[in-house]
This record gives C-alpha cells, structure tokens and sequence, in this order.
C-alpha cells in the first residue's frame, strides 16, 4: 500500500505511527498484557482477544521506530489461524509532502490460516486502512478536530439528566472556564485511546486553551461526578504506570517495574502523576490495550531498533539539539547526553550503555557488544512536560478548595525536591485591630485574605494556611512565586482604594528549596529548614517590599525578575552566619504605620 500526503512526514508521523489509536479505529478488541521474565534479564509480553468467534493468542514483540522515519510491529501467534503477523510503514518526504509505504506481511498456521490469505485477507485489510488514512488526511488538512471518530456513546434518558447537571454544576463553578460542555462532548465523543489516560496538559494543547484552566476543568469534573482522578506511580526509567490509586493517601512509597527490573521510590516532584478518566456512570471505559508498543504511546522516545547480539546498524535520524537518554527496553543501565552536533553512537555491553564516538550527520550508529539481544532505546529527557505531578497540582489552590481531605496517611511524608514559598504579613496589624476596632480590622484582614488567594491562584499557586494575618502560599515553579509576590504589592494601592477606608501595607518574603510534605490539622503541609529560612526572610521585609533569598535569585527563572533589587547581606534568627537576600521595591502606602504585627 502507497499512501501520498499534502503534508510533511513530521505532520503524518504522529497520526500514521498512533498504533493504539489506529487499532481501535480498525474495530480491534482491547487486550490484557501478560509480561513474563526471562533467565537472561529480557521480558516477554504475550496476551490473547477474541476477534469475533477466534480466539487469538500471541507475543507481543516490542516495535521498532525512528520518529518520523519508519516503524516495524510483529506479532507472533501461539493460537489461530495465523503464525506471523508484520507491518512495516516507511515515511519519505516527497516535494508536496510525503509518502508512506505500508507493507504487510503473514505466514499461515493452518489450513484456515491460508485460504485467508489467499483470500480476502490482505484485500479487507487495504480496504479498512484507506478508509482509515482518508481519515487522516482529513485531520490533517484541518477540516475534522479529531483524526477518528467513534460513535457516540448512547445516553439513556436518566444519563442524559445526569450529565446536563453534571455539566451546569462545572459551568456554575469558577474552575469551569466555559469549558463543562466541550469536556462532556469530548467524554462522549473520543476514543477510548484519549480517554484511559486524560492529560490536562496535553488536553489543553489540542484545545489551544489555557493548560491550568483545563486543569482546573478536570478537577471540578471529578468533584462533580464527570471524570475520576487516578494517581499513576511511574517508573522513571520505562515511563510506564505501574501501580494506579485513586486517592492520594492510597499512593504507595515505592513500586517494582517488572520491564526494567527496578524498584524505585515515590517522587511527587517526578514520578507520581495526576491523570482522569470518565467515571462510570458516565462512559464505562474498559481496561487492556489497543496497542501494548507504539511509537505515541511512548511519544518521547526518539528511536526504539532491536539489534541481536554482535550487531551494528546506522539508522538515519534527526537528533535536535537537546538532553537525550541513551538506554535498553531490557533490564540494564542508562546514559545521559547533551547533543549539539553529530550524535554520538549508542553503545551497549552487557548492562552497560554508553555514548559512543560521532555517529554520520543526520544519522545514530546503534552497536550491541554484548551476547544476547537488545533493544535500544534514545528517548528525550524532557518527557515529563506533559506529565501532570502530584508536586504541581497539591500547589494549585483548585486542588485544596476542592479536595482538601486529600491527603497523605498519617505519619507518611514525601520528601519535595523542591518548593517555593511565599510569606506574607500586615505590617502594623495590632495598631489596626486598636484604630479601627475588632470587627473592622477582622472584615479588612478577610477581605486581604481573598485578595492574596485571587493573585496566588492566578499564578498557579495555592495558599497552604493562613497564621493570624499571615499567609503561607505555595508554588511549584519559583518564577511563579516570585511573580505572584509582585503582583501582591504592586496592586496594594488599588486594594486600599477599593476598601475605602483604613489601608493595609503588606510585607513578603519568597524562598524555595527542599522540603518535606506531611499531613497536619487534616491538611497537607511542609516542614523543614527550608520553610524556617521562608519565614525568616519574610521577617526581613517592610511594608510594601518583597525580600526574595539570595539562593532563588540565583535560579534562572528567577534572576530577570529582581535585576532592580538591592543586594544584602542579613541576619536572621536561628543561623549563626547571615543570610544573602535582595530585597525589592514594592508599592507601599504613604503612611506612616508603626510595625505592631
């Protein structure tokens, strides 16, 4: 089969190369995968469906790919009419845009198995898969939004009175955005391929909306009955889930991957990701796989070839100028590389991966020195964009407005790589409580209150507790942080206006660095010298500045924000050498107001 595009092989690829996604458009059934290990550290996938009245068993044999280039997918069958199964799709760029040549290839089992083949096998196949490519090259041109369409799941009358309240609660809401009917559409309407794993990252990028608005969306359809949250515990080698819970507290410390050999430990900051899928009463989706291997069911990896023992092969592959990952689908070791240039070779001995010498322009030399069969793998280092972590989303202020009894097990803590915090005060707060009377000063400290949680929550932060007049904010990037801080005392003035009455200066400090999480007063919390040092640096500030720790300006995200502070040296309570901080010109009041808080 020849297939011609208007568009280019890096536009195709992703569409072409969607093994999973193209299965179920094919009308393949789902199947469970059954790994088994082997005496020499290699693992082995076989799994068994029923198509129509057969039923198929086979090995799984992992494909192999170069994005944008080629993908081989073989299935060995132990059960049904066909012993050997092999596609092979080769992409090349042609002046209009590119052709794929889609090659098949099936050896019989049996008798059954080779009137098939003689018969109306290949035929039905051609004809299915350029129904399926018309598809795509629809999507392509940009006049369908999504590149296969299943059919609507039917609603009964009740389900369908569900779900328009389901959907006018998450419309009514402020974490709604608008956005309840495209996501009740998009529930109904998508394949089971986009619907086991919904990423609000990548949901967002194909919705061209904002991404912690579509966050925020998912997180209201789970607390209004539309979507189910599950936490993915994920091996940070394979990138694969190994262990699901749906709460958090229900999170395990540590996990086994049973493909890499390897247990690891539980990182919020990396390896515990937030994803949804339809709750039930919705859109029951089943569990298995369309496709266990695939080139976009591992969109990061670059290149995944199989090379028997003593082989070597040069692969042509376009390698930009980035941090890769150079290791085996099997159980051994792993090595990084920054490459800004040639490619240097993958080298494999036994369980040692290494980088080899340059590889020829525009290509990556593959050598596997050891004495049995490898899969190589060069895969980029930034897969975990897309990835939702428990670190980020426990920092949006949706998250702890609406589930605040998600927590972690009492006496259970997570170690944080790292955190920014923000402190704030009222500077003079006492004084204001003797001024204006309790019941004033109680309503302006609420009405503050609300106005802090407006800009952290706009900057993708959440307010962990508030102490007396205080708040503790928290935030997963430390730009954010920083910004939000500005943001407080650049609109202070509009605020006092808006009170019309007594005005408030507000005093904040901004540190990050690693921290620990726990639960405390039912509510998740950090600890640690790092949340000290925060406060301390809030202490060092006046009304109307912001006092940022020496160690986050270093950070680059940070530095362009506070080119126009003053650089200090500074003690504070508790360190025995002074501290390095810069401290920020904010927008204070122009009273006067003594420091009684």
């Amino acid at each position: 089969m020849v297939w011609e595009f208007d568009h280019p092989p890096e536009v195709i690829w992703p569409l072409l190369s969607d093994t999973a996604r193209f299965n179920e458009a094919a009308g393949l059934p789902k199947h469970r995968i059954r790994q088994e290990e082997q005496p020499d550290g290699t693992v082995r996938f076989f799994t068994e469906a029923k198509v129509g009245p057969v039923l198929l068993a086979w090995e799984e044999v992992p494909v192999e790919w170069v994005t944008d280039r080629w993908f081989r997918h073989e299935r060995r069958f132990s059960r049904g009419p066909i012993a050997v199964l092999i596609a092979h799709a080769e992409l090349e760029a042609t002046p209009g845009g590119c052709r794929c040549v889609y090659r098949m290839e099936a050896a019989p089992a049996n008798l059954i198995g080779r009137l098939l083949l003689a018969t109306s096998f290949f035929s039905s196949t051609e004809k299915s898969f350029s129904a399926l490519v018309e598809d795509v090259r629809r999507f392509a041109a940009g006049a369908s939004e999504r590149v296969f369409t299943p059919k609507r799941a039917p609603l009964d009358p009740v389900r369908r009175q569900r779900l328009e309240r389901i959907v006018a609660d998450i419309n009514a809401s402020p974490n709604g955005h608008n956005l309840g009917n495209r996501l009740a559409d998009y529930v109904l309407e998508a394949q089971e391929t986009d619907l086991i794993r919904i990423r609000p990252r990548r949901l967002a990028r194909e919705w061209r909306e904002d991404s912690l608005a579509v966050t925020e969306l998912c997180l209201e359809a789970v607390r209004d009955g539309l979507l189910e949250s599950r936490w993915d515990l994920l091996c940070p080698r394979c990138r694969g889930a190994k262990l699901t819970a749906h709460s958090l507290d229900q999170v395990p410390d540590a996990a086994h991957c049973e493909s890499c050999n390897i247990t690891y430990d539980r990182d919020f900051s990396r390896n515990v990701e937030l994803s949804f899928q339809p709750a039930p009463a919705v859109r029951p989706v089943q569990d298995g796989e369309f496709c266990l291997f695939g080139p976009m069911s591992m969109p990061h990896v670059i290149l995944q070839v199989t090379l028997e023992a003593g082989d070597a092969r040069t692969v042509p592959a376009d390698l930009a100028a980035a941090a890769y990952r150079y290791r085996t689908l099997e159980t051994g070791g792993q090595c990084d590389v920054e490459i800004d240039g040639p490619a240097p070779a993958v080298v494999v001995a036994g369980a040692e991966v290494r980088a080899g010498p340059p590889s020829a322009p525009d290509t990556v030399t593959l050598e596997n020195r050891g004495e049995v069969r490898r899969t190589l793998v060069v895969e980029s280092r930034a897969w975990v964009a897309e990835a939702l972590t428990a670190h980020e989303v426990t920092t949006l202020q949706a998250f702890r407005d609406l589930f605040s009894n998600a927590v972690l097990h009492p006496g259970d803590q997570v170690s944080i790589a790292q955190i920014a915090l923000m402190f704030t005060d009222l500077q003079g707060s006492t004084a204001l409580y003797e001024r204006i009377g309790d019941a004033s000063a109680y309503h302006l400290v609420r009405e503050h209150f609300a106005y802090l949680g407006r800009i952290v929550r706009g900057h993708r932060g959440a307010i962990v507790k508030t102490i007396g007049d205080a708040v503790m904010a928290a935030f997963a990037e430390p730009s954010d942080a920083v910004r939000a801080a500005i943001a407080v005392q650049k609109g202070t003035q509009a605020f006092n206006r808006e009170q019309g009455g007594e005005a408030i200066s507000i005093k904040i400090g901004v540190h990050a660095g690693a921290s620990i999480a726990v639960t405390l007063n039912d509510r998740l919390d950090y600890f640690g010298s790092m949340v000290n040092l925060a406060a301390r640096v809030q202490g060092l500030a006046a009304g109307g500045e912001v006092v940022v720790s020496g160690q986050l300006a270093e950070d680059p995200s940070v530095a362009p924000l506070v080119t126009a502070g003053r650089r200090e040296r500074a003690r504070v309570r508790g360190l025995a050498e002074p501290v390095e901080v810069v401290r920020l010109p904010g927008d204070p009041v122009a009273e006067e107001m003594s420091d009684g808080g």
